[in-house]
């Protein structure tokens, strides 16, 4: 609102003055520069106008080179802080059920609580392509931000980098996750005990099937979309009625065999699961057949593996399947003493066979 009187405002000054006021903070280019990168208006137009309105927040708004929080109001929710960082160069940026944006604000959830944490703040760091358009980095802050919201978590600090055409892939985030783990909460491969059960939420594969799908290169159609999902919540519902998990990770990169074969390495322990037990679609099972793949190795964006006292499984069953993102839970197998270090899966067959370490990558650039 201008400030000045009848007079100031015939002046030529005063009218260019409010000009400047009306464009602060608003982006007219179409497409991403390297002004916008440079520190200057430009970079700060695209700072206010995409990031700033889209993650508003009393620690944001600030704007200043690091976030600044107040420890008691931490100390509330634990005595431990997690912390966890993660980088997001999926292809393509948009694909069936998800994009870059909400599988950067859910994938540094989802490491947050496996842990045990409770998910706080997030940064926000991208890397843009020269000639990216800013319809589409709005598309992905606009994701972001109702990823956020949803989990429950604010994004309080961030940086912007722009590099020259053919210097990166379209658009790169990475993201900082900050979070508490509640007192006497001890979620770690180090506990795991022969004995144990193996358990997931749900179907794995559906992420890789779908980035897979979603790259244009194969004449396949399938109505798949993956499963990009925050677990946070689900976690603290299980931890509630059994905090002597022994330990949870989520089975991103690598899939359910990579996750398994760390426990096993961890601990020096077997680990047996059941071919028939493992929750896939049949869609899935069908493109890894066609393409010589394994949905074992498959990435998910949405599925965490634990593995917890015998006693306590049918609790945590029952529990998952009561919750939206467990619905599909199943207890796969089992911990074993020997052979120690290896995975053995019992085939639709009753067969034995190793599963082994994924060798080299199935499917690049799928988070």
């Amino acid at each position: 609102m201008a400030i000045y009187n009848n007079q100031e405002s015939q002046n030529p000054l005063f009218q260019k003055i409010e000009q400047v006021r009306r464009r602060q903070g608003k982006i007219r280019d179409t497409h991403i520069n390297l002004a916008h990168g440079s520190g200057g208006k430009a970079m700060r137009d695209l700072i206010d106008d995409i990031f700033v309105k889209s993650f508003d927040n009393p620690i944001l708004s600030q704007l200043e080179d690091q976030a600044s929080f107040d420890l008691a109001s931490l100390s509330q929710h634990g005595n431990r802080l997690a912390f966890t960082t993660d980088s997001y160069v999926v292809d393509p940026l948009f694909f069936p059920g998800s994009d870059i944006g909400e599988l950067a604000i859910n994938g540094t959830i989802n490491d947050l609580a496996v842990s045990g944490a409770k998910p706080l703040y997030l940064t926000c760091s991208v890397i843009l392509e020269e000639g990216l358009p800013v319809e589409t980095l709005r598309r992905v802050v606009f994701s972001m931000q109702q990823a956020a919201q949803k989990a429950g978590v604010q994004i309080v600090t961030g940086d912007t980098k722009v590099v020259n055409r053919g210097c990166a892939d379209k658009l790169f985030i990475n993201t900082t996750g900050i979070g508490i783990i509640p007192a006497n909460i001890d979620i770690s491969p180090r506990n795991i005990q022969t004995g144990d059960v193996v358990i997931i939420n749900g179907e794995i594969g559906n992420h890789g099937t779908a980035i897979l799908i979603a790259r244009g290169e194969l004449e396949l159609e399938t109505d798949i979309k993956s499963d990009c999902q925050p677990l946070h919540e689900l976690v603290a519902e299980i931890i509630n009625i059994c905090p002597e998990i022994h330990a949870m990770r989520d089975a991103t990169r690598g899939g359910l065999a990579t996750v398994l074969n760390e426990f096993a390495l961890t601990v020096n322990v077997g680990i047996r699961i059941n071919e028939n037990a493992i929750p896939v679609r049949e869609e899935v099972n069908g493109v890894c057949e066609i393409l010589g793949l394994d949905p074992l190795y498959l990435a998910n964006e949405g599925k965490i593996v634990i593995v917890a006292p015998r006693e306590k499984a049918e609790l945590i069953l029952s529990t998952m399947k009561n919750h939206p993102t467990g619905k599909q839970a199943s207890i796969i197998g089992e911990i074993i003493p020997t052979p120690p270090g290896i995975v053995l899966l019992k085939t639709a067959f009753g067969a034995e066979r190793i599963v082994d370490m994924l060798v080299g990558d199935q499917l690049p650039r799928i988070c």
